[in-house]
């Protein structure tokens, strides 16, 4: 779930391993402290390349393409983001990471959210980006009824540069996507499981997402420890792509302040 267009993939910094029953493609950049990046639903690894040069001064990245996405592969043709979740964990071990920050956009938020809860003394700070604690019942009409004719014209273009493997990939990613608006599972956080999360968070959150209301990140915001809240006015889903909107230095400001715990 990533309403952004990506530039075409300009560098060969790209992996592949075997996790699980999955190949697993990431990119790395700089060094230093690892910085995890997650993408949304339908996207890649690209769709973060408008930021990678900046945060690479400070962090060494570690970009990934989820299960199914991009150079990614998924032979069950399903998703869930607690699996993603797990596939993340493996390549982290594989890598070698054990401690490490991370930012997530919409499904990359939603798999922060699993893996923060799931482990939480791995995360040391992260950012999330129009991310929810379930799927209210506006996403879950637009997540049953979506189709590749219908999304958005930017939204078309990020789907065909992200699938690496053509319209059959497009075709099964739509058809995972459409799943979900049934999946009461996966998506189901409580204020008491979010006060688990040992993090510092910042939660990024456009006013006017289509998808989460702004209510939604307000609770999140109240039940995860000490959280930070940014609502961008004016802001739809994902809206780190606007101009105006300082994301990458905010990001930093905050992945760089001294850890307080």
């Amino acid at each position: 779930m990533a309403k952004t267009y990506a530039p075409k993939l300009t560098t060969t910094r790209g992996h592949s391993v075997q996790i699980s029953n999955i190949e697993m493609y990431y990119e790395e950049y700089g060094t230093g402290k690892p910085l995890l990046l997650l993408h949304g639903f339908g996207g890649c690894s690209q769709n973060w390349h408008p930021f990678t040069a900046k945060l690479s001064e400070h962090y060494r990245l570690i970009v990934v393409d989820l299960r199914g996405h991009g150079h990614s592969t998924n032979p069950g043709n399903k998703f869930t983001h607690r699996e993603a979740a797990n596939d993340v964990f493996l390549l982290l071990e594989k890598l070698g990471v054990d401690h490490f920050s991370a930012m997530g956009m919409s499904t990359g938020g939603m798999t922060l959210l699993h893996m923060a809860t799931g482990q939480p003394g791995r995360i040391d700070s992260m950012v999330l980006i129009s991310t929810t604690s379930h799927f209210p019942d506006q996403a879950r009409a637009i997540m049953r009824r979506a189709s590749f004719d219908t999304m958005p014209r930017e939204v078309r273009e990020m789907y065909r540069e992200c699938a690496k493997r053509g319209d059959e990939q497009i075709r099964q990613l739509i058809a995972q996507f459409n799943a979900l608006h049934e999946n009461y599972d996966d998506m189901n956080f409580t204020a008491q499981s979010l006060s688990t999360i040992t993090a510092r968070t910042l939660i990024v959150h456009g006013d006017r997402d289509n998808f989460f209301p702004v209510e939604i990140a307000v609770n999140i915001y109240r039940s995860i420890p000490g959280a930070a809240l940014w609502i961008i006015p004016g802001g739809d889903h994902v809206p780190i792509y606007d101009s105006t909107v300082p994301f990458t230095s905010a990001a930093l400001q905050f992945l760089n302040e001294p850890d307080s715990k």
